[in-house]
C-alpha cells in the first residue's frame, strides 16, 4: 500500500516529528529545485559560500559578522521567494497579463533592493575596519 499523500488537504494535520521530517524534505527540494532552475539563485549561493566563511575570518566585531552574514541571507530569502512568486505565476498561464507582470517585477525589485541593502552593510562595515 502506498502511504504517499493524494492531494494537498492530505498533509494537513501532521505534527511533531512528522511534520519536521516532512518541512525539512521539502527544504530541500526547493533547494534542489531553485538550485537547478534558477540561474541567479546559483550565483548568490554561489558568492554566499565566499562572502560567509569572508565574514567570518574579517577581523571585525562579532555584529559586524552578523551583520554581514545577515545581509548575504536576506539576498538568498528574497531572491528564493521571488521565484516562488514567479512559479506562482507561471502555473496560472504563460499569457501577458498586467498583473502577472506587476508581480514578477515587484518580486525583481525585491531583490534587488535586497542586494542593494547587501553592499551597503559590506561597504558601510568595511570601510569603516579598513580605511
Amino acid at each position: 500500500m502506498d502511504n504517499q499523500p493524494k492531494n494537498a488537504s492530505d498533509l494537513k494535520g501532521r505534527s511533531g516529528i512528522t511534520r519536521l521530517i516532512n518541512a525539512t524534505k521539502y527544504s530541500k527540494q526547493g533547494l534542489v529545485a531553485g538550485w537547478k532552475s534558477e540561474e541567479a539563485l546559483r550565483q548568490e549561493i554561489i558568492l554566499a559560500c565566499v562572502m560567509v566563511p569572508t565574514s567570518v575570518f574579517l577581523p571585525i566585531d562579532y555584529l559586524e559578522k552578523i551583520f554581514l552574514i545577515a545581509s548575504v541571507f536576506i539576498v538568498l530569502v528574497t531572491e528564493v521567494l521571488n521565484s516562488a512568486i514567479e512559479a506562482v505565476v507561471d502555473r496560472f498561464g504563460t499569457e501577458i497579463h498586467p498583473l502577472s507582470g506587476k508581480a514578477k517585477d515587484l518580486g525583481s525589485l525585491a531583490v534587488l533592493l535586497a542586494l542593494i541593502l547587501c553592499a551597503i552593510v559590506w561597504v558601510s562595515i568595511l570601510v569603516h575596519n579598513f580605511l
